[in-house]
């Protein structure tokens, strides 16, 4: 399995990269038994299939091992904002950090509408952004009325926000938050926000 096509296991079990063998095995039958296509009311068999998968790797020791290395590899070098051409104008930097924090807020909702959310330490580790200046645009985005707090605590897009990422051309890919390399920040076009 190459990165490109690494299959997110933690996400479609809906699971901290940290989670114990307990807890996946319990979030498994739960996800198991909804999704299962016998189950008349909400049975899916590809939701199901990709559960299956994600569950055997990760229920195998030695399998989650290799696959935490590709992971970390993955999530490292993946929606990286911060680098030094962007770092060069703090503005174009934190309306990039705001583009990106609704195109990940975007894609969770669209991916699973009853639970759209997104924690805030995985905003942060996702954009290698420090808490405070995360603290700092989630703040702006709420009091904006783009994102809100879930029943769970997470923070997820409302419709005015998903209105925004639309109109703003939907969202971007995450090379779309980085500068060339040798470009100024200036003549970079900002996202919108």
């Amino acid at each position: 399995m190459t990165a490109t096509q690494l299959a997110d296991f933690y996400e479609i079990l809906q699971l901290s990269p940290r989670a114990d063998q307990d807890t996946i095995e319990r979030v498994f039958r739960y996800l198991a038994k909804r999704y299962h296509p016998d189950n008349q009311d909400s049975g899916n068999a590809d939701t199901f299939t990709r559960i299956a998968e994600a569950y055997r790797v990760l229920s195998d020791p030695e399998q989650r091992a290799r696959y935490d290395i590709v992971y970390e590899q993955v999530k490292a070098t993946q929606w990286r904002i911060f680098d030094q051409e962007t770092t060069r104008s703090e503005v174009v930097a934190d309306a990039r950090i705001r583009s990106a924090i609704l195109a990940l807020t975007y894609a969770a909702r669209r991916n699973d509408n009853a639970n759209p959310g997104i924690g805030a330490v995985e905003l942060e580790t996702t954009l290698g952004c420090p808490e405070s200046l995360m603290a700092f645009h989630l703040w702006y985005l709420r009091e904006q009325g783009l994102i809100l707090r879930d029943h769970s605590g997470r923070f997820a897009i409302t419709a005015a926000g998903v209105s925004q990422v639309l109109d703003g051309g939907g969202p971007a890919k995450p090379a779309a938050y980085r500068l060339p390399a040798g470009e100024m920040a200036e003549e970079q076009p900002m996202p919108a926000d």
